[in-house]
């Protein structure tokens, strides 16, 4: 495809395909624009300090989905389609039966109207150069649909629960004309999706009896998912308010300052010289790339325009190039602190701080990429590639450490002296610690711009053009270092200061408006370019003027398919909360795997990867854990595994992803393949295979938090990373076929066992000593007096579930300091009562380690689990590594002449 090409087939899926020309094209700049202002206000401290246009939760998501709609019928035209048709033909049928329903004595009579509107629209399309009047039409008339909530706020509060026909009304054109939105801007999967739930929850009773519930009225649906704050506003579409937003606009005022480019050539001046250099090149801008990127698919065109025509050009296939962009670029989205904005949804979701889901992701995500690094140089090393030429020779190896060192001691004094530094600031100076800190911030900013102007500016190479050398890492690196001081302000409020996201990335964007305003005038002062007077400065002035415009645009621009997504995602959620769906797919998940733990997992990482087929991540985990998540929760908890939640939603949420990854509907595969020529089923399948050590890792950190730095310190923080890694890696050559050399089929068992061993240790030491012994209930208090402080403690319960049906499940608690079992029985906010033979819960203290763990009065102890005195799990590091030298030592064997290309050779 031509550059063009590309660029439309980004527009078509992340901004909007139509861009007509004159005064229209001008409107839709202009209200992007004015949607970014908006939401730099109300993310900002200014309405609070001049006490004007503060709005509540509820009007800004109103005005946040208003634009959004807005936004969406003018910039994607209707495609003609067979799902175009096919909704031609439902919607009268669904509009007549909610006709039926309501019956026209009840006031439906105005179903029929709209419905035919609706169906007029759907049938007429639109073309892609100019806006005809009934996408006017239906583009104003959703806005007046999504601000009604904004100005009937006060009397809606006043008749909770008894929406009047004007509520009505407004609420089935505002779903329909949401859907029908979502058709045009995010594909016809979504809206399917969303349309089967709404139907769902009409025609309950209808059902078969494991999904079946009591149905809900036009009235009951109308209001819970459009006048409530349950469906639509609900709170998918409110971190997409409060915190989305303005990171996919701190991404995009980042990009259009140069930072983009700069991690692409920090990266190949870097790695480009390596075996397979581009590839690895291509992971680590992806990477880069990834932090402040929302979407997979724009992350794929973006760096992979530079580097998947560099991979082919060192000995990639077509398909191979494309596999290895795909799946950097979808990894991107696993990549803190934005996760594809999946991180904020996890806080409202899972009711942790930031810093924790932050923290909790981090280590699977750098391992990920690191083997998706190593599995680049295998694929190299297979084919005896090289890397491209570079403009000096390496250092030597003394030189290299030395350096590698003292660069190390650099960064941890400059890391203490800004951390107790700023720490002193605020004590210090009070209500000015704020400037002081800003003064600090713009000292340090000219510092790396006097550094930058000592080094030739960055060009944006042609990936077509020969390459006779690689740029400089050094030069490359200091050119543009403070592209990095917008993305620390936004660590250091969120991870130090503890600000909100949505502050956090106020404060971010702040300072990068204003690099983007004085970068060009400072760079011309600092290298004394400006020899004509005010004319040249006031020229680069208005060039970053119109940088921060053109970002301020493409940020909203950006964020059209996500407000959408959210918006129509929490259709889903609404009925999921209304019928409590969930609880019957709990129950079809256990029937099918037949109560197996593994199977419960292969079932809903399958359910996963089919719900995320062809929807955008941020809509993709909202489905995923509102459907599945639970499922996991419920389901381990009855069959003995218990794991916190916020595991269980990375692992629905790394499976959702994964759709982006996987045939048929690999919407990031078909854009790689766009650029590099090859075929797009066989670049998905070759994608999948390099993306199965992203499919591993939710099933390892399932069964061992220790990955995700659940209740773990620094050291065995680092070990484990350490030791994950290297586990990483094996996988990687095992599923590669290559190790030292080409793996025979005994060896590449032996790297799979190792690395499964090394991943999860206790799997082998649980049955050469059992973690617990099973004791009867009556000796709770002595099993509780005898266990270690702070071992994990199970107890076999049975209850009732939500819906009332009996259940049996296990709940852990630590076991608490006290001097007697009833001690500790007492600090577990635990009352039991003896009942003949039985042991019953009698009373759960409010918000005791007892009532977290899921107990409740009434509930029937049936066994107590008290831990086992055992040796530590890492003991079967041991034979593992034994195993893993003789597996070095068969390769090492094999490699001689007759294995040129199989000869280790440094990365």
């Amino acid at each position: 495809m031509s550059q063009d090409e590309l660029d439309e087939l980004v527009a078509s899926s992340d901004t909007g395909a139509r861009t007509p020309a004159g005064w229209v094209g001008m409107t839709i700049l202009v209200v992007a624009f004015l949607w970014s202002a908006f939401q730099i206000w109300i993310a900002s401290p200014l309405p609070f300090m001049l006490n004007w246009g503060i709005l509540n939760d509820t009007d800004a998501r109103s005005i946040h989905l208003a634009f959004a709609m807005f936004l969406a019928y003018l910039a994607y035209p209707a495609e003609r389609s067979p799902v175009q048709l096919a909704l031609a033909v439902a919607v009268p049928v669904v509009l007549t039966y909610l006709f039926i329903q309501g019956g026209p004595a009840g006031g439906a009579w105005w179903i029929l109207p709209i419905g035919a509107a609706v169906i007029v629209a759907i049938l007429l399309g639109s073309p892609k150069n100019w806006v005809p009047p009934w996408e006017w039409a239906m583009a104003l008339v959703s806005v007046a649909a999504a601000l009604y909530l904004y100005v009937y706020y006060d009397q809606i509060a006043m008749r909770i629960g008894k929406p009047i026909t004007q509520d009505l009304v407004i609420s089935v054109i505002g779903l329909m004309l949401l859907l029908e939105v979502t058709r045009r801007a995010l594909g016809p999967a979504l809206m399917i999706v969303a349309s089967l739930f709404l139907v769902y929850t009409f025609l309950g009773p209808v059902m078969p009896e494991i999904i079946a519930h009591k149905g809900n009225s036009l009235s009951e649906v109308a209001n819970h998912q459009w006048i409530t704050t349950e469906g639509v506003f609900g709170i998918a579409l409110g971190v997409s308010t409060s915190f989305v937003f303005l990171f996919v606009l701190f991404g995009a005022l980042l990009d259009k300052a140069g930072a983009g480019n700069y991690f692409i050539q920090v990266a190949f001046s870097l790695m480009g010289h390596m075996r397979g250099g581009p590839a690895k090149a291509a992971v680590v801008s992806s990477a880069m790339t990834g932090l402040i990127s929302g979407s997979s698919i724009a992350n794929v065109v973006t760096t992979g325009t530079f580097t998947i025509p560099l991979m082919k050009r060192v000995g990639f296939s077509s398909e191979k190039a494309g596999a290895v962009e795909v799946a950097s670029s979808v990894n991107g989205q696993i990549m803190p602190p934005v996760m594809g904005a999946a991180a904020f949804l996890m806080v409202e979701y899972v009711g942790i701080p930031y810093f924790e889901v932050v923290k909790t992701a981090v280590i699977p995500a750098t391992i990920s990429y690191i083997a998706l690094v190593y599995i680049v140089h295998l694929e190299a090393m297979k084919t005896g590639m090289k890397g491209l030429p570079r403009a000096y020779e390496p250092s030597p190896l003394l030189r290299r450490l030395v350096g590698f060192v003292f660069g190390v001691m650099v960064i941890c004094i400059l890391s203490l002296l800004v951390y107790y530094g700023m720490g002193w600031i605020r004590p210090a100076f009070g209500a000015a610690a704020g400037y002081v800190i800003f003064a600090a911030l713009v000292a340090v900013y000219i510092a790396l711009l006097w550094v930058g102007s000592r080094e030739e500016p960055l060009q944006i190479d042609d990936p077509n053009a020969e390459i006779t050398q690689l740029p400089l890492p050094g030069p490359t690196v200091r050119s543009g270092l403070y592209f990095l001081l917008p993305v620390v302000v936004l660590i250091w409020a969120l991870m130090v200061d503890r600000l909100s996201p949505g502050l956090s990335a106020f404060w971010a964007t702040a300072f990068m408006i204003f690099i983007l305003l004085t970068q060009r005038p400072l760079m011309m002062m600092l290298r004394g370019e400006d020899q004509t007077g005010n004319r040249s400065m006031g020229a680069s002035f208005g060039a970053g003027v119109s940088d921060l415009v053109d970002g301020m645009i493409a940020g909203a621009r950006n964020m059209i398919g996500i407000g959408i997504a959210t918006a129509t995602a929490g259709i889903i959620v609404g009925a999921v909360s209304q019928t409590g769906v969930g609880s019957a797919l709990a129950d079809v998940v256990e029937v099918l795997s037949g109560g197996n733990l593994m199977a419960i997992l292969l079932l809903t990482a399958v359910l996963s990867l089919i719900l995320g087929m062809g929807l955008p991540t941020t809509a993709n985990y909202i489905v995923v854990s509102a459907l599945l998540a639970p499922v996991i929760v419920t389901l381990g908890q009855q069959n003995g595994l218990i794991v916190p939640l916020i595991a269980v939603h990375l692992f629905v949420f790394y499976f959702g992803i994964m759709a982006d990854v996987t045939p048929p509907v690999g919407l990031a595969s078909f854009a790689a393949a766009a650029v590099s020529g090859g075929d797009p089923i066989k670049t998905g399948v070759v994608a999948f295979f390099y993306s199965l050590r992203t499919a591993l890792l939710p099933f390892l950190f399932i069964f061992n938090t220790d990955l995700l730095l659940i209740d773990v310190g620094w050291v065995q923080g680092i070990f484990v990373f350490i030791t994950a890694t290297v586990a990483m890696l094996l996988f990687a050559a095992a599923t590669q076929g290559w190790f030292l050399t080409r793996s025979n089929i005994l060896e590449t068992v032996a790297l799979l066992l190792i690395a499964f061993t090394i991943f999860r240790p206790g799997f082998w030491m649980d049955m050469v000593a059992p973690p617990w012994h099973d004791m009867p209930p009556a000796q709770l208090e002595q099993a509780l007096e005898e266990a270690p402080v702070g071992q994990p403690f199970r107890l076999v319960i049975a209850g009732l579930n939500d819906v009332g049906d009996p259940v049996e499940f296990r709940v852990q608690m630590p076991v608490p300091e006290g001097a007697t079992g009833v001690d500790r029985l007492a600090a577990l906010g635990l009352t039991t009562v003896t009942n003949g033979e039985e042991i019953l819960v009698d009373d759960v203290a409010f918000d005791s380690p007892a009532q977290q763990a899921g107990l409740d009065w009434d509930q029937k102890i049936l066994l107590v689990r008290a831990p086992n005195p055992a040796p530590s799990k890492y003991w079967m590091y041991i034979p593992a590594f034994t195993l893993l030298a003789l597996v070095v030592w068969m390769q090492r064997r094999r490699i001689g002449p007759d294995e040129p290309a199989g000869r280790p050779v440094a990365a």
